[in-house]
């Protein structure tokens, strides 16, 4: 690996991808329009390293890669509309602008003529109909036949640009890598999130407080971020992959009542969980099956969920909560 392109850089997944790589020797260059993506105190560290360089782009301009070099031989793809608020108040724009984008990305890749891998993200959300309609397997493998929820449901836009954009790498003809990631959580993820949004609630209440908890019988496995980025660089050393890959971990798998208590205890609080109602269009299960991506690679790590969601606080407070309650 000498250089490598990552769209959406700045954000949550790019960000750890390129933090992990920077000193490896590898030449980096972000790619990001700063709309979730931000410019904070680790960004900007990031950037102090010699060979990471920064370049604000809007990927739905089809010219934006006119000054760019063609001799990357990695492009990581993670740029997207995301989120469940952007999804359910614009549907029609996260379709439209997530196959625009990729579409541009791609376009660009092929003028890339030493390019070994072209590595984009999927989502867990593709098993979602499966689960809704059929007898879903857990853990799930990725050869799971993928249904379709129902198209009026705003949220499936974002799973439909994702299978749609599974679709377009697979025959755009370039070497690639698909992954399925699971709920990777860690520091810099933004507050919109089950994990960093129990965080914060909990450390801002007092003691005697009630926490409200949605959905608290779905259960979930959490992957650590710096474990998931393991995951995904350990296949790269294999070349022509041409395949799809869950990222994650398959256990332990909590309801969401249980990871609340786990928050509460790591935040030091004496909270009441209050039960609240289930989240519309929120999966009741989801566990992927990670065999194959284990058959791949070297032996893994896996951080414990306690240990990442310590890890986690610790960021957030130092960088994010208020300090008035400290």
């Amino acid at each position: 690996m000498k250089k490598v392109l990552i769209t959406g850089g700045a954000g949550f997944i790019g960000f750890h991808l390129a933090k992990t790589l920077r000193n490896s020797g590898v030449e980096i260059h972000i790619l990001d329009n700063l709309q979730r993506g931000r410019i904070d105190s680790d960004f900007e560290t990031l950037l102090e390293s010699n060979n990471v360089s920064f370049f604000q782009k809007d990927l739905l301009d089809s010219s934006c890669f006119s000054d760019f070099d063609t001799d990357y031989d990695y492009i990581f793809h993670f740029s997207a509309i995301i989120g469940v608020a952007n999804v359910l108040k614009a549907p029609f724009s996260v379709l439209d602008k997530n196959v625009k984008m990729l579409s541009n990305v791609l376009s660009f890749s092929e003028k890339n003529k030493s390019l070994k891998q072209f590595v984009f993200p999927s989502t867990s959300e593709i098993y979602a109909g499966t689960l809704e309609k059929f007898e879903l397997e857990f853990p799930t493998p990725e050869t799971t036949p993928l249904a379709i929820t129902d198209l009026e449901k705003p949220r499936t836009s974002y799973m439909l640009s994702k299978i749609y954009g599974e679709a377009m790498v697979i025959h755009s003809g370039l070497p690639y890598l698909i992954i399925r990631p699971h709920n990777f959580f860690g520091p810099r993820m933004g507050l919109s999130h089950v994990i960093p949004e129990l965080l914060k609630r909990s450390y801002e209440s007092s003691d005697g407080d009630s926490l409200d908890v949605y959905s608290m019988n779905h259960t979930r496995t959490f992957c650590y971020i710096d474990d998931a980025i393991n995951q995904i660089l350990s296949l790269l050393e294999h070349e022509k992959i041409n395949d799809v890959f869950n990222i994650g971990i398959e256990t332990p798998e909590v309801t969401i009542e249980e990871l609340a208590k786990t928050v509460v205890k790591i935040t030091g609080k004496d909270l009441i969980l209050n039960e609240m109602p289930e989240t519309p269009g929120s999966p009741r299960r989801r566990c992927p099956s990670i065999q194959k991506v284990c058959g791949k690679s070297k032996k893994l790590n896996f951080t414990s969920l306690e240990d990442g969601i310590s890890k986690t606080f610790e960021w957030y407070k130092a960088n994010s909560f208020s300090r008035e309650h400290l």
